[in-house]
Protein backbone atom coordinates (compact mmCIF):
# COMPACT_ATOMS: atom_id res chain seq x y z
CA UNK A 1 0.00 0.00 0.00
CA UNK A 2 0.78 3.78 -0.65
CA UNK A 3 0.31 5.71 2.34
CA UNK A 4 -0.54 9.33 1.68
CA UNK A 5 0.08 11.05 5.29
CA UNK A 6 1.69 14.52 5.36
CA UNK A 7 5.12 14.68 6.77
CA UNK A 8 4.19 18.04 8.34
CA UNK A 9 2.17 16.89 10.47
CA UNK A 10 5.14 14.78 11.94
CA UNK A 11 7.57 17.38 11.79
CA UNK A 12 5.15 19.85 13.87
CA UNK A 13 4.06 16.66 16.47
CA UNK A 14 7.93 16.16 17.07
CA UNK A 15 8.16 19.65 18.10
CA UNK A 16 4.83 19.75 19.90
CA UNK A 17 6.16 16.16 21.70
CA UNK A 18 9.28 17.51 23.06
CA UNK A 19 7.33 20.29 24.27
CA UNK A 20 5.03 18.47 26.21
CA UNK A 21 7.32 15.52 27.73
CA UNK A 22 10.49 17.29 28.04
CA UNK A 23 9.00 20.74 28.58
CA UNK A 24 11.48 22.94 26.04
CA UNK A 25 11.05 22.91 22.25
CA UNK A 26 14.43 21.49 20.23
CA UNK A 27 16.82 24.06 19.14
CA UNK A 28 15.65 25.08 15.69
CA UNK A 29 18.68 23.93 14.08
CA UNK A 30 16.70 22.50 10.63
CA UNK A 31 17.31 25.75 9.08
CA UNK A 32 19.27 27.47 6.38
CA UNK A 33 22.99 25.81 5.08
CA UNK A 34 21.96 21.92 6.53
CA UNK A 35 21.71 18.99 3.95
CA UNK A 36 18.40 16.64 3.86
CA UNK A 37 20.11 14.41 5.54
CA UNK A 38 21.31 16.79 8.63
CA UNK A 39 17.56 17.94 8.72
CA UNK A 40 16.14 14.53 8.87
CA UNK A 41 18.54 13.07 11.27
CA UNK A 42 17.93 16.62 13.63
CA UNK A 43 14.12 15.28 13.43
CA UNK A 44 14.98 11.53 14.20
CA UNK A 45 16.90 12.12 17.61
CA UNK A 46 13.93 14.83 18.33
CA UNK A 47 11.86 11.91 18.74
CA UNK A 48 12.40 9.47 21.53
CA UNK A 49 12.70 5.62 20.82
CA UNK A 50 13.94 4.33 23.91
CA UNK A 51 13.74 0.17 23.29
CA UNK A 52 11.10 -1.00 25.72
CA UNK A 53 12.59 -3.50 27.50
CA UNK A 54 14.49 -0.27 29.12
CA UNK A 55 11.54 1.69 30.18
CA UNK A 56 8.58 1.18 32.28
CA UNK A 57 5.28 0.43 30.18
CA UNK A 58 3.75 3.73 29.50
CA UNK A 59 7.04 5.75 29.22
CA UNK A 60 6.35 8.88 26.36
CA UNK A 61 10.39 8.14 25.78
CA UNK A 62 9.34 4.50 24.84
CA UNK A 63 9.04 2.64 21.71
CA UNK A 64 9.83 2.99 18.07
CA UNK A 65 6.16 4.05 16.80
CA UNK A 66 7.03 7.53 16.36
CA UNK A 67 9.85 7.26 13.91
CA UNK A 68 8.12 4.71 11.75
CA UNK A 69 5.32 6.35 11.35
CA UNK A 70 7.17 9.85 10.42
CA UNK A 71 9.21 7.71 8.39
CA UNK A 72 6.46 5.94 6.70
CA UNK A 73 4.87 9.61 6.10
CA UNK A 74 8.03 11.11 4.46
CA UNK A 75 8.96 8.04 2.28
CA UNK A 76 5.11 8.22 0.67
CA UNK A 77 6.00 12.09 -0.49
CA UNK A 78 8.99 10.73 -2.20
CA UNK A 79 7.15 7.73 -4.07
CA UNK A 80 8.13 4.84 -2.26
CA UNK A 81 5.70 1.85 -1.29
CA UNK A 82 4.82 1.98 2.47
CA UNK A 83 3.82 -1.11 4.40
CA UNK A 84 4.38 -2.38 8.09
CA UNK A 85 5.21 -5.52 9.65
CA UNK A 86 4.06 -6.01 12.58
CA UNK A 87 6.41 -7.53 15.48
CA UNK A 88 4.38 -7.01 18.58
CA UNK A 89 1.76 -4.88 20.19
CA UNK A 90 2.43 -0.90 19.33
CA UNK A 91 6.00 -2.27 16.92
CA UNK A 92 6.48 -2.86 13.87
CA UNK A 93 9.08 -2.59 10.98
CA UNK A 94 8.99 -0.12 8.48
CA UNK A 95 9.11 -1.57 5.08
CA UNK A 96 9.59 1.27 2.18
CA UNK A 97 10.47 -0.01 -1.54
CA UNK A 98 11.78 1.31 -4.38
CA UNK A 99 10.22 -1.03 -7.07
CA UNK A 100 13.02 -1.36 -10.40
CA UNK A 101 12.21 0.40 -13.55
CA UNK A 102 11.78 -2.93 -15.25
CA UNK A 103 11.47 -7.13 -13.86
CA UNK A 104 12.79 -7.30 -10.47
CA UNK A 105 15.77 -9.90 -10.88
CA UNK A 106 17.25 -9.05 -7.66
CA UNK A 107 16.68 -6.98 -4.28
CA UNK A 108 18.85 -5.23 -1.62
CA UNK A 109 17.57 -4.36 2.00
CA UNK A 110 18.57 -1.80 4.15
CA UNK A 111 18.38 -2.17 7.72
CA UNK A 112 18.99 0.10 10.05
CA UNK A 113 17.55 -0.61 13.63
CA UNK A 114 14.90 2.51 15.05
CA UNK A 115 15.51 1.72 18.81
CA UNK A 116 17.83 3.42 21.17
CA UNK A 117 18.97 2.67 24.82
CA UNK A 118 18.33 4.94 27.69
CA UNK A 119 19.27 9.00 27.67
CA UNK A 120 18.76 11.67 29.64
CA UNK A 121 15.70 13.49 28.56
CA UNK A 122 18.00 16.51 27.03
CA UNK A 123 19.53 14.44 25.07
CA UNK A 124 16.94 14.05 22.63
CA UNK A 125 17.26 18.54 21.67
CA UNK A 126 19.41 17.76 18.79
CA UNK A 127 22.31 20.18 18.66
CA UNK A 128 25.62 21.06 16.47
CA UNK A 129 28.57 21.95 16.98
CA UNK A 130 31.93 22.28 15.51
CA UNK A 131 30.73 20.00 12.52
CA UNK A 132 29.37 17.40 14.64
CA UNK A 133 25.37 16.53 15.30
CA UNK A 134 24.62 15.31 19.19
CA UNK A 135 21.64 13.38 20.73
CA UNK A 136 20.39 10.22 21.65
CA UNK A 137 20.56 7.64 18.24
CA UNK A 138 22.68 10.28 16.68
CA UNK A 139 25.56 7.63 15.25
CA UNK A 140 23.57 4.13 16.98
CA UNK A 141 21.86 4.16 14.85
CA UNK A 142 19.75 7.19 13.69
CA UNK A 143 22.31 8.09 11.59
CA UNK A 144 22.76 5.71 9.29
CA UNK A 145 18.51 5.73 9.10
CA UNK A 146 18.70 9.32 7.38
CA UNK A 147 22.26 8.69 5.42
CA UNK A 148 20.12 5.35 3.89
CA UNK A 149 16.46 6.80 3.69
CA UNK A 150 17.71 10.21 1.84
CA UNK A 151 19.92 8.42 -0.04
CA UNK A 152 17.01 6.09 -1.43
CA UNK A 153 14.32 9.31 -1.92
CA UNK A 154 16.72 11.05 -3.96
CA UNK A 155 17.05 8.04 -5.62
CA UNK A 156 13.25 7.44 -6.01
CA UNK A 157 13.12 11.10 -6.83
CA UNK A 158 15.74 10.90 -9.56
CA UNK A 159 15.58 10.03 -13.31
CA UNK A 160 18.35 6.94 -12.67
CA UNK A 161 16.18 3.91 -10.77
CA UNK A 162 17.88 0.66 -11.18
CA UNK A 163 16.04 -1.43 -13.90
CA UNK A 164 16.21 -5.20 -12.31
CA UNK A 165 17.03 -4.44 -8.68
CA UNK A 166 14.04 -3.66 -6.17
CA UNK A 167 15.47 -1.47 -3.05
CA UNK A 168 13.80 -2.06 0.40
CA UNK A 169 14.61 0.50 3.77
CA UNK A 170 13.91 -1.98 6.16
CA UNK A 171 13.54 -0.23 9.98
CA UNK A 172 13.49 -2.60 12.15
CA UNK A 173 13.10 -2.27 15.99
CA UNK A 174 14.41 -4.36 19.33
CA UNK A 175 18.15 -4.70 17.88
CA UNK A 176 19.00 -2.81 21.45
CA UNK A 177 17.62 -5.99 23.12
CA UNK A 178 16.57 -9.29 21.70
CA UNK A 179 16.54 -8.39 17.75
CA UNK A 180 12.94 -8.99 17.34
CA UNK A 181 12.56 -7.56 14.58
CA UNK A 182 15.22 -8.84 12.46
CA UNK A 183 13.89 -12.17 13.51
CA UNK A 184 10.41 -11.20 12.62
CA UNK A 185 11.64 -9.88 8.83
CA UNK A 186 13.16 -12.99 8.65
CA UNK A 187 10.49 -15.10 9.77
CA UNK A 188 8.11 -13.12 7.27
CA UNK A 189 9.72 -14.77 4.54
CA UNK A 190 11.11 -11.24 2.90
CA UNK A 191 14.73 -12.50 1.32
CA UNK A 192 17.15 -10.11 -0.73
CA UNK A 193 20.63 -11.06 -2.08
CA UNK A 194 22.58 -8.22 -0.31
CA UNK A 195 21.19 -6.58 3.29
CA UNK A 196 23.21 -3.50 4.32
CA UNK A 197 23.02 -3.30 7.99
CA UNK A 198 23.31 0.32 9.63
CA UNK A 199 25.75 0.54 11.92
CA UNK A 200 28.27 3.23 13.06
CA UNK A 201 30.94 1.46 11.12
CA UNK A 202 33.05 5.31 9.92
CA UNK A 203 32.22 3.96 6.79
CA UNK A 204 33.74 0.73 6.34
CA UNK A 205 31.78 -2.13 4.72
CA UNK A 206 32.09 -4.99 7.76
CA UNK A 207 31.52 -8.85 6.56
CA UNK A 208 32.37 -10.57 10.04
CA UNK A 209 31.54 -10.17 13.67
CA UNK A 210 31.44 -11.56 16.64
CA UNK A 211 28.95 -13.29 17.77
CA UNK A 212 27.43 -12.91 21.26
CA UNK A 213 26.57 -15.71 24.01
CA UNK A 214 25.31 -15.46 27.60
CA UNK A 215 26.08 -17.73 30.32
CA UNK A 216 24.70 -18.15 34.00
CA UNK A 217 26.71 -19.83 36.34
CA UNK A 218 25.44 -20.70 39.64
CA UNK A 219 27.47 -22.47 42.88
CA UNK A 220 25.87 -23.55 45.94
CA UNK A 221 27.09 -23.95 49.62
CA UNK A 222 25.90 -24.24 53.10
CA UNK A 223 24.70 -21.45 55.21
CA UNK A 224 25.76 -21.16 58.18
CA UNK A 225 26.28 -18.06 61.02
CA UNK A 226 29.42 -15.91 60.61
CA UNK A 227 30.71 -16.54 63.65
CA UNK A 228 31.34 -20.35 62.92
CA UNK A 229 32.12 -20.00 59.32
CA UNK A 230 33.48 -23.04 59.59
CA UNK A 231 30.35 -24.74 59.86
CA UNK A 232 29.14 -23.86 56.48
CA UNK A 233 30.39 -23.71 52.89
CA UNK A 234 30.78 -20.18 51.75
CA UNK A 235 29.00 -20.44 47.88
CA UNK A 236 31.04 -16.96 47.37
CA UNK A 237 34.28 -18.49 48.00
CA UNK A 238 33.33 -21.55 45.29
CA UNK A 239 32.53 -18.70 43.20
CA UNK A 240 35.43 -16.58 43.26
CA UNK A 241 37.86 -19.98 42.03
CA UNK A 242 35.90 -19.57 38.91
CA UNK A 243 35.86 -15.84 38.32
CA UNK A 244 39.70 -15.91 39.04
CA UNK A 245 39.58 -19.09 36.70
CA UNK A 246 37.56 -16.93 33.68
CA UNK A 247 39.77 -13.63 34.18
CA UNK A 248 43.43 -15.78 34.17
CA UNK A 249 43.48 -19.48 32.31
CA UNK A 250 40.50 -19.27 30.25
CA UNK A 251 41.22 -15.74 29.07
CA UNK A 252 44.94 -16.68 27.75
CA UNK A 253 43.79 -19.58 26.13
CA UNK A 254 41.09 -17.58 23.92
CA UNK A 255 44.05 -14.85 23.01
CA UNK A 256 45.63 -17.79 21.57
CA UNK A 257 42.80 -18.33 18.90
CA UNK A 258 42.78 -15.11 15.97
CA UNK A 259 40.37 -14.21 13.42
CA UNK A 260 41.87 -12.58 10.16
CA UNK A 261 39.35 -9.85 10.86
CA UNK A 262 38.44 -9.90 14.38
CA UNK A 263 40.81 -10.60 16.26
CA UNK A 264 40.19 -13.34 19.31
CA UNK A 265 37.27 -14.05 21.58
CA UNK A 266 36.57 -13.03 24.53
CA UNK A 267 34.59 -13.33 28.50
CA UNK A 268 33.67 -10.98 30.41
CA UNK A 269 32.27 -11.55 34.32
CA UNK A 270 29.68 -8.92 33.79
CA UNK A 271 27.54 -9.21 37.32
CA UNK A 272 27.22 -11.42 40.36
CA UNK A 273 25.56 -11.77 43.39
CA UNK A 274 25.01 -13.64 46.26
CA UNK A 275 23.95 -14.17 50.14
CA UNK A 276 21.64 -12.54 51.85
CA UNK A 277 23.14 -10.78 54.72
CA UNK A 278 26.43 -9.77 55.98
CA UNK A 279 26.51 -12.07 58.72
CA UNK A 280 25.50 -15.46 57.24
CA UNK A 281 27.41 -17.21 55.36
CA UNK A 282 26.31 -17.62 51.94
CA UNK A 283 24.80 -21.08 50.79
CA UNK A 284 24.35 -18.97 47.04
CA UNK A 285 25.96 -17.30 44.17
CA UNK A 286 25.63 -16.45 40.51
CA UNK A 287 27.68 -14.76 37.81
CA UNK A 288 26.40 -13.90 34.65
CA UNK A 289 29.30 -14.12 32.06
CA UNK A 290 29.46 -12.53 28.27
CA UNK A 291 31.37 -14.78 26.00
CA UNK A 292 32.06 -13.03 22.12
CA UNK A 293 32.39 -15.61 19.96
CA UNK A 294 34.53 -16.27 16.75
CA UNK A 295 32.74 -17.93 13.23
CA UNK A 296 32.57 -21.15 13.74
CA UNK A 297 32.37 -21.44 17.38
CA UNK A 298 28.69 -22.80 18.50
CA UNK A 299 26.66 -22.43 22.02
CA UNK A 300 27.07 -26.48 22.72
CA UNK A 301 31.05 -26.25 21.97
CA UNK A 302 31.59 -22.97 24.04
CA UNK A 303 29.72 -24.50 27.04
CA UNK A 304 31.16 -28.18 26.49
CA UNK A 305 34.55 -26.03 26.43
CA UNK A 306 33.65 -24.71 29.98
CA UNK A 307 32.39 -27.15 31.68
CA UNK A 308 35.52 -29.29 30.18
CA UNK A 309 37.24 -26.25 32.26
CA UNK A 310 36.32 -26.67 35.63
CA UNK A 311 36.10 -30.15 35.68
CA UNK A 312 39.90 -29.92 35.35
CA UNK A 313 40.09 -27.84 38.11
CA UNK A 314 37.61 -29.81 40.19
CA UNK A 315 35.24 -26.82 40.52
CA UNK A 316 31.19 -27.15 40.54
CA UNK A 317 28.55 -25.03 39.11
CA UNK A 318 25.59 -24.99 37.22
CA UNK A 319 25.94 -23.94 33.82
CA UNK A 320 23.28 -22.36 31.37
CA UNK A 321 22.68 -19.82 28.54
CA UNK A 322 20.84 -16.86 29.93
CA UNK A 323 19.59 -15.24 26.52
CA UNK A 324 16.29 -15.78 24.96
CA UNK A 325 17.50 -15.91 21.52
CA UNK A 326 21.06 -17.12 20.02
CA UNK A 327 23.51 -14.36 18.70
CA UNK A 328 25.38 -15.67 16.30
CA UNK A 329 28.89 -14.60 14.38
CA UNK A 330 28.69 -13.28 11.21
CA UNK A 331 30.83 -14.22 8.55
CA UNK A 332 29.85 -13.05 5.03
CA UNK A 333 32.09 -14.13 2.12
CA UNK A 334 33.23 -10.52 0.26
CA UNK A 335 33.72 -11.90 -3.27
CA UNK A 336 29.89 -12.38 -3.59
CA UNK A 337 28.84 -10.31 -6.15
CA UNK A 338 26.96 -7.53 -4.58
CA UNK A 339 29.33 -7.47 -1.62
CA UNK A 340 32.31 -6.89 -3.94
CA UNK A 341 30.57 -4.21 -5.56
CA UNK A 342 29.69 -2.15 -2.79
CA UNK A 343 33.24 -3.01 -1.66
CA UNK A 344 34.66 -1.41 -4.86
CA UNK A 345 31.91 1.87 -4.66
CA UNK A 346 32.72 2.48 -1.38
CA UNK A 347 36.31 2.29 -2.54
CA UNK A 348 37.86 -0.37 -0.18
CA UNK A 349 40.25 -2.94 -1.18
CA UNK A 350 39.82 -5.13 2.14
CA UNK A 351 36.68 -5.81 4.30
CA UNK A 352 36.49 -4.95 8.29
CA UNK A 353 35.84 -6.94 11.09
CA UNK A 354 33.53 -5.72 14.50
CA UNK A 355 33.75 -6.48 17.49
CA UNK A 356 30.40 -6.09 18.47
CA UNK A 357 26.46 -8.16 17.80
CA UNK A 358 24.12 -6.67 15.63
CA UNK A 359 20.94 -7.58 13.11
CA UNK A 360 23.81 -8.57 10.58
CA UNK A 361 23.95 -11.81 12.17
CA UNK A 362 19.98 -12.43 12.27
CA UNK A 363 19.68 -11.68 8.22
CA UNK A 364 22.58 -13.77 7.33
CA UNK A 365 21.58 -16.74 9.29
CA UNK A 366 17.61 -16.45 7.72
CA UNK A 367 19.79 -16.37 4.32
CA UNK A 368 20.21 -13.14 3.34
CA UNK A 369 23.99 -12.26 2.59
CA UNK A 370 24.34 -9.13 4.76
CA UNK A 371 27.02 -6.70 5.85
CA UNK A 372 27.29 -4.18 8.06
CA UNK A 373 28.11 0.02 7.08
CA UNK A 374 26.86 3.17 8.30
CA UNK A 375 28.39 6.81 9.22
CA UNK A 376 29.73 7.18 12.72
CA UNK A 377 31.99 5.35 15.21
CA UNK A 378 30.83 2.70 17.92
CA UNK A 379 32.65 4.53 20.09
CA UNK A 380 30.46 6.97 20.78
CA UNK A 381 27.69 4.34 20.81
CA UNK A 382 25.40 4.58 24.05
CA UNK A 383 27.54 7.52 25.77
CA UNK A 384 26.27 10.64 27.43
CA UNK A 385 27.57 12.32 24.96
CA UNK A 386 26.74 10.57 21.67
CA UNK A 387 27.89 12.26 18.44
CA UNK A 388 28.02 12.09 14.51
CA UNK A 389 30.05 13.84 12.23
CA UNK A 390 28.35 15.50 10.28
CA UNK A 391 30.89 15.28 7.19
CA UNK A 392 30.33 11.42 7.63
CA UNK A 393 26.70 11.62 7.57
CA UNK A 394 26.35 12.99 4.32
CA UNK A 395 29.38 10.92 3.11
CA UNK A 396 27.73 7.83 3.68
CA UNK A 397 24.59 8.90 2.28
CA UNK A 398 26.33 9.99 -1.00
CA UNK A 399 28.64 6.61 -0.80
CA UNK A 400 24.87 4.87 -0.68
CA UNK A 401 23.76 6.45 -3.49
CA UNK A 402 26.93 5.85 -5.89
CA UNK A 403 26.21 2.06 -5.14
CA UNK A 404 22.39 2.61 -6.17
CA UNK A 405 23.07 4.07 -9.08
CA UNK A 406 25.42 1.42 -10.01
CA UNK A 407 23.07 -1.61 -9.47
CA UNK A 408 21.71 -2.98 -12.61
Amino acid sequence: MVLTSDACSFLFGARHWLVQFVGFAPIPIVGVGMTRTEKLLSELIALPSVNPAFLPGGDPFSGEQKVAEFLAATAAQAGLTVEFQRVSPGRSNLLARLAPAGKLRSRVLLAPHLDTVVADKRQFVPRITKGRMYGRGACDTKGSVAAMFIALCELARGKRRPRKTEIVFAGLVDEENGQAGARALVAGGLRGDLAIVGEPTRLRVVTAHKGSLWLRLETRGKSAHAARPELGSNAVYAMAKIVDLFQGEYAEKLRQRQHPLLGSPTVNVGTISGGTQVNIVPDYCRVLVDRRTLPGETEAGVIREVRTLLRNKHLKATLATDQPAPCLPLETKPGLPLVAQFLSCVGQIRPAGADYFCDASVLAQGGIPSVVFGPGDIAQAHTADEWISLDSLERGKNLLLDFFRSLP
